[in-house]
C-alpha cells in the first residue's frame, strides 16, 4: 500500500494500488458497461450514466475487492482457507474468488439474509454459518472460527486491499466516460461500510479532481451522511428495517471513513419506497434487473433527493442479486402505481 494514515497507522491505498488491483482481477472480473439512456437523460434533464455492476461476476462489485485480497492468501499460512461475514454480496464474491483460488470458504451470513443469495453463496462451495444481526456480533463470530480452523479474515470493506479491488470500478468509469467524450461533475455510489464509495473516489478524484462523489443510503440507515456533516464517524439506531439488506450497517469502516471523509462531498438517504420505484423504473423503462442495495443511487436521482439537471452524473448500479419473490412483488407494485395513474 502506497500511503499511510498517521493518526491509526492504518495503511490507506492509493491510485497505484487500485491499478495493480486492476491488473490482478482483469483475467476474472467482468468490465462492466457504462450504460446511457435519452428517457433517462430527459426525465432526470442531465446526463445520467449507470455504472452496471449488476453484470459482474457473482452480480455485484464485490467481487473485485474479493478476489483482489483472497488471491493473496498464503495457503501454507492459512491451509483452513478464508472466513468472511456478509448479508449476501461479499459472501459472494469471497466463496467464488475462494473457489478460484484453490480455498476453502466458511461465510457468517445473518439468519435474515435473502435466501437467494444463501443459495448462490453455496453454490461457489462455500460453508455458511448463520448469525443474529440484532443480538450476536458477526466479526466475533468470524475471528473465532479463523482461530479455530486456521484461516484468513477476508473483511468486507476494512481492508486495503478490497477497497483497490473496488476501486477498479472507478478506473472503469474514468476510462468509459472519457471514450463517450463525458465529464464527470459527480459519482452517486451505495453505501454499506464505504468500500466501494473510498475506492471510487481514489479513482475519479485522480483523474477528474472537480467531480463530486456521494454515498448513497436508505433512510434511518444514513450513517455516511450523518458522519461526513459531523466529521466522525456515527452509528445507526437500527440494525434492520430496510428493505436494502446489503446496505445495513452499523457504523462506516475505519479505514474506508479515513479514505472518504476529505474526499466526499456528502452523503445522501433515500426511502425503501424510493429505492422500490427505482427498481420497477429500470426493469419497465431500461431493461435491467437491480437489487433494493444497488438501487439507492439511481433512487436518488428518480426522487429528486440528488438534483442531476443540467450535469453528467454517474450512478452506480452496485447489485443485482434480488430473490424473485421480492423482485416480482416490487414489479407488480409499479405497474398497479402506473395503471393507477399515481
Amino acid at each position: 500500500m502506497a500511503a499511510q494514515d498517521a493518526g491509526s497507522a492504518m495503511k490507506l491505498p492509493a491510485i497505484e494500488d487500485i491499478r495493480e488491483a486492476n491488473l490482478r482481477i482483469r483475467p476474472y472480473a467482468v468490465e462492466t458497461p457504462l450504460l446511457e439512456w435519452a428517457c433517462l437523460n430527459e426525465k432526470a434533464g442531465g446526463r445520467i450514466l449507470l455504472k452496471a455492476e449488476t453484470l459482474q461476476r457473482t452480480g455485484s462489485f464485490k467481487f473485485r475487492g474479493a478476489y483482489n485480497r483472497v488471491s493473496r492468501v498464503d495457503h501454507a499460512a492459512f491451509p483452513g482457507g478464508v472466513v468472511a461475514c456478509s448479508s449476501g454480496n461479499h459472501a459472494q464474491g469471497v466463496a467464488e474468488a475462494a473457489r478460484l483460488c484453490g480455498l476453502d470458504a466458511v461465510i457468517v451470513m445473518p439468519s435474515d439474509a435473502p435466501v437467494f443469495k444463501i443459495a448462490r453463496t453455496s453454490a461457489s462451495g462455500a460453508e455458511t454459518v448463520f448469525y443474529n444481526r440484532e443480538t450476536e456480533d458477526r466479526e466475533a463470530i468470524a475471528r473465532d472460527l479463523c482461530a479455530k480452523l486456521n484461516a484468513d479474515l477476508v473483511l468486507p470493506f476494512d481492508d486495503p486491499y478490497v477497497i483497490a479491488g473496488q476501486g477498479t470500478v472507478g478506473l472503469e468509469i474514468v476510462r468509459q466516460a472519457k471514450a463517450m467524450s463525458a465529464g464527470v461533475d459527480a459519482v452517486l455510489a451505495p453505501a454499506s461500510g464505504g468500500g466501494l464509495t473510498a475506492g471510487v473516489a481514489l479513482a475519479v478524484l485522480d483523474s477528474f479532481p472537480d467531480a463530486e462523489i456521494y454515498t448513497v443510503e436508505p433512510k434511518g440507515f444514513d450513517d455516511h451522511k450523518r458522519s461526513l456533516a459531523a466529521g466522525i464517524r456515527q452509528e445507526n439506531e437500527a440494525l434492520s428495517g430496510s428493505i436494502c439488506d446489503a446496505l445495513l450497517m452499523p457504523q462506516p469502516g475505519e479505514l474506508t471513513f479515513a479514505v472518504n471523509k476529505d474526499r466526499l462531498a456528502g452523503g445522501i438517504a433515500v426511502s425503501d419506497e424510493d429505492v422500490s420505484e427505482a427498481i420497477a423504473y429500470a426493469f419497465g423503462e431500461l431493461k435491467l434487473v437491480i437489487e433494493p442495495g444497488g438501487a439507492t443511487a439511481l433512487a436518488a436521482i428518480l426522487s429528486g433527493a440528488f438534483q442531476a439537471k443540467g450535469r453528467t452524473v454517474v450512478a452506480i448500479l452496485s447489485g443485482g442479486n434480488i430473490g424473485p419473490e421480492l423482485f416480482a412483488a416490487i414489479i407488480r407494485e409499479g405497474q398497479e402505481t402506473a395503471l393507477s395513474g399515481q
